[in-house]
């Protein structure tokens, strides 16, 4: 029988595509995997045991705004300098950083 994957394990892997210098959302993720449950994939992100390596600090708010982070928020928006993103009044320029999943 074949393992199926946790909702969480497909979120995991759809935001692994996200490279580094761009961000996506919850809501882009969400999409990526048909559904509109883009709270629970914020709460995959908070729960998100594979970090860094799955970047769940490239996931920001629909609206361009940072959002919550497990380790803070000031964690996350240093992680994000540190990939070129820039960050102005706590959002992001979506038009310049956002990854679109195809």
């Amino acid at each position: 029988m074949k393992n199926k994957k946790s909702f969480n394990e497909k979120c995991y892997e759809i935001l692994g595509r996200v490279p580094k210098g761009k961000v996506t959302t919850y809501k882009e993720i969400g999409e990526a995997l048909g559904t509109r449950a883009y709270r629970a994939v914020g709460n995959a992100m908070n729960k998100n045991p594979y970090a860094p390596k799955v970047p769940c600090h490239r996931v920001v708010k629909a609206n361009g705004k940072v959002g919550g982070f497990a380790s803070g928020t000031k964690k996350k928006i240093e992680m994000l300098r540190k990939e070129c993103i820039e960050i102005v009044d706590g959002k992001i320029e979506l038009d310049k950083f956002l990854f679109r999943f195809e």
